[in-house]
């Protein structure tokens, strides 16, 4: 079976490094290096990355557009295109000519979009899964060839991504090997919902639910992170089982591991906060930095 494999994150370099155990991967496509961090320094692709420091000989592309590559694709002849959180639409000339699947991160027709583990974690729903389909033009509304799925455990993105790929992984393995007996199932549109790219400002909190508050820490722990308007984070958050006084963002305890901070709507424990610029610290320390007391404002 000659692959090609289509992906970008760490979500997509896992089951790369799976499948690779299993399949003939004949191409690696995936996104440009990237600037990064404060000093903008261009970031290899965790796909591209893992190919280049495991020294494996397989070909990698990086188109700005696919389009740019298709005679390379037609040259290389795949019997499939496999195509991991990649961040890109391919074009119908692709989908059209090969049998191209899809591993999305949800248990389709909900999440479909660029985000789907967070939006999973962030709409907390019972179940987390992963689902391949035969891929067509539209977004992620191809039939459904498989899914697999476990109960949501209050998972972060972090363990999510770890968990779901190598789900991912051994049902994409089993799914190729039997394609030729598979019963394609259509999608229930009426079912269908969306996701969007996630951006910086997503990160932003208001002392509102605190819920909301701790599944916006689940799901953007690794980045956006969370963060009040002033740009301060707060990490190694959970929800604190007292009710509040309804006084957003007022300090109610301060404990040597934790302060506890009021919402409109509960209240949550924070461990650790960090101001622009600076390290982060324990929020005792930066409560005691601050002079700062209970009954005081975190703002």
């Amino acid at each position: 079976m000659r692959i090609i494999f289509f992906g970008t994150p760490i979500f997509a370099k896992n089951i790369l490094q799976d499948l690779i155990q299993k399949f003939e991967i004949i191409a690696l496509i995936t996104q440009e290096d990237k600037p990064f961090g404060r000093k903008k320094e261009l970031k290899m692709p965790e796909c591209k990355e893992f190919i280049i420091s495991n020294e494996l000989k397989i070909p990698i592309f990086q188109p700005t557009n696919v389009k740019e590559i298709i005679n390379n694709i037609y040259s290389l002849k795949p019997n499939l295109i496999l195509v991991v959180a990649y961040g890109k639409m391919l074009p119908e000339e692709i989908t059209a000519k090969f049998y191209c699947i899809n591993i999305h991160a949800s248990i389709l027709p909900k999440s479909r979009g660029a985000s789907p583990i967070q939006d999973m974690i962030l709409q907390n729903q019972k179940y987390f899964g992963v689902s391949l389909i035969k891929m067509n033009d539209k977004l992620d509304s191809g039939e459904i060839l498989s899914i697999s799925y476990i109960k949501n455990n209050s998972f972060d993105i972090e363990e999510s991504n770890k968990i779901l790929s190598s789900i991912a992984s051994r049902l994409a393995i089993k799914t190729i090997n039997s394609l030729d007996s598979i019963q394609e199932l259509k999608q229930i549109e009426a079912d269908c919902s969306y996701c969007k790219k996630i951006n910086k400002k997503d990160g932003i909190i208001d002392f509102n639910n605190a819920e909301e508050i701790y599944l916006k820490y689940l799901a953007y722990k690794t980045w956006p992170q969370i963060y009040i308007t002033n740009g301060t984070k707060l990490s190694c958050i959970d929800i604190n089982e007292k009710d509040s006084t309804n006084i957003k963002g007022k300090i109610l305890e301060i404990h040597k591991d934790y302060i506890v901070i009021a919402c409109k709507r509960g209240s949550i424990k924070v461990k650790y906060i960090q101001s622009v610029g600076k390290n982060k610290l324990p929020a005792s320390a930066y409560i005691n930095g601050k002079r700062l007391k209970v009954n005081d404002t975190l703002e």
